[in-house]
């Protein structure tokens, strides 16, 4: 039989040939020894909790640590028992206004464990607020910081509004209360200004939120035309239930996006990338509602003034025109009778004038036209006389030149052919002349 050696576990010791045994549990309770010591209880860590969940009261979770990639390097076992679980959830809650789960960052205070059944794992004691609070705000800045580096960050919120946006793209879940907030104070506006609106369903939370409200947005997108804005909202909630908003890919879609994008999120306590980055930023979706009413009831009150304005100024016009309407009443009332009294004495002034004019000019002139009626007629009278002598005188003449008389002395007139002739060379021999004498004419023939 051989001899096999044996070497103690704890002391380094061996022996031969002896064939020593040790229960589980005893080299659990010796390995417990090794782990709990005064360098490994009550210390700080920080990770990321994994698949944290309440069974029978107790908290159940790993924490991980994970490289700059986002890969696990390391995890534990995580455990909080009933009587501490209570008094850390109060704790977290208050420091961050929302409940302990999967996905955050936590700096918690731990001490090593050992079960016999369940293994090792570390049971918190205590937790850190501020650290995962300080965590959020840290991955908020680095993506402010990237979208300034790339020159988005102002994009949405230098796009003009319309004077009046009525047709609104919401992106809600349909069951969202929030969203039930929004429509009802924007319908029921007491104004009565009517609003276009459409839902484009999203996930408002959880890792799908980010994907499936950038999808919503492409959607909008691709009728844009249609909208005149966009308004992104959910009620209140635990904050870090909000962390989807906190997401580079949608707080960069959201600055870049073609139309004005109201985010309303949360509560008053409850900030996120989309309140730095959209168009218009208010803390609920009654205030998102709000915020375009006012703008139509700004719009209306504008008109109104206008209306009142003009309706105004045709008061006072009509009441000017009534005026000078009462005064031309007046007048044209006692015109005619004034108009026909004073032609009336214009007429009586006329009358008056022409008789006297008669008296003074045209008598005297009446009296001078007959006195020169009276000279023309002895001035015409003479003229007629001296005109009748004259003629006379001229008769005598012209009967003592007329060709009968002068024939009458004895002188005759011989014609050829019709013509007078005054020179007997032009007379051919043997042509026939004619001789007219006072009384009588004959006819001769020429001899050469």
């Amino acid at each position: 039989m051989s001899m096999r050696a044996k070497t103690d576990l704890f002391t380094g010791t061996s022996a031969v040939g002896e064939d020593k045994s040790m229960t589980i549990s005893k080299l659990c309770d010796m390995m417990l020894k090794l782990v709990k010591v005064p360098a490994t209880t009550d210390v700080w860590i920080v990770g990321e909790l994994s698949d944290f969940s309440v069974r029978n009261g107790h908290g159940y979770a790993d924490i991980v640590e994970k490289d700059d990639e986002g890969k696990a390097i390391a995890k534990l076992p995580l455990r909080v028992w009933s009587y501490r679980l209570v008094s850390l959830q109060s704790k977290f809650r208050e420091g961050t206004n929302q409940e302990l789960k999967g996905g955050l960052k936590v700096r918690v205070r731990v001490t090593p464990s050992l079960h016999k059944l369940y293994g090792l794992s570390v049971v918190a004691d205590d937790i850190d607020p501020a650290y995962t609070m300080g965590d959020v705000l840290r991955r908020r800045q680095e993506i402010l910081d990237r979208l300034t580096r790339e020159g988005v960050i102002d994009m949405n919120r230098s796009i003009a509004w319309t004077d009046v946006p009525t047709r609104i793209a919401i992106i809600s879940s349909p069951n969202a209360a929030g969203y039930g907030d929004f429509c009802n104070q924007l319908i029921l506006n007491q104004s009565h200004i009517r609003f276009d609106v459409r839902l484009f369903e999203a996930i408002m939370q959880g890792d799908n939120a980010c994907p499936s409200i950038i999808a919503a947005l492409a959607r909008i997108a691709a009728q844009a035309d249609r909208w005149d804005a966009v308004v992104i909202i959910r009620g209140g909630g635990a904050s870090l239930d909000l962390l989807c908003f906190d997401n580079y890919d949608l707080a960069a879609a959201v600055a870049q996006f073609p139309l004005p994008v109201v985010v309303g999120i949360g509560h008053e306590r409850d900030v996120t990338v989309l309140d730095f980055i959209a168009n218009k930023s208010v803390k609920t979706p009654t205030a998102a509602a709000e915020l375009f009413i006012k703008r139509g009831e700004s719009l209306l009150n504008r008109l109104n003034l206008i209306a009142g304005n003009l309706l105004q100024r045709a008061t006072d016009i009509m009441a000017s025109e009534k005026e000078r309407l009462s005064y031309y009443d007046g007048v044209v009332s006692v015109f005619p009778v004034n108009a026909v009294r004073n032609a009336n004495m214009r007429l009586s002034n006329s009358i008056g004038a022409l008789s006297n004019i008669t008296a003074r000019r045209i008598i005297p002139a009446i009296e001078k036209i007959n006195a020169l009626g009276q000279q023309i007629g002895y001035a015409a009278q003479s003229a007629v006389a001296r005109q009748h002598d004259k003629l006379s005188a001229y008769q005598q003449l012209l009967s003592a030149l007329s060709p009968h008389a002068v024939m009458a002395r004895g002188y005759s007139v011989t014609r050829c052919n019709g013509r007078i002739l005054t020179d007997a060379s032009v007379i051919a021999d043997g042509a026939e002349v004619t001789t007219q004498l006072a009384s009588g004419t004959f006819v001769s023939i020429v001899k050469k």
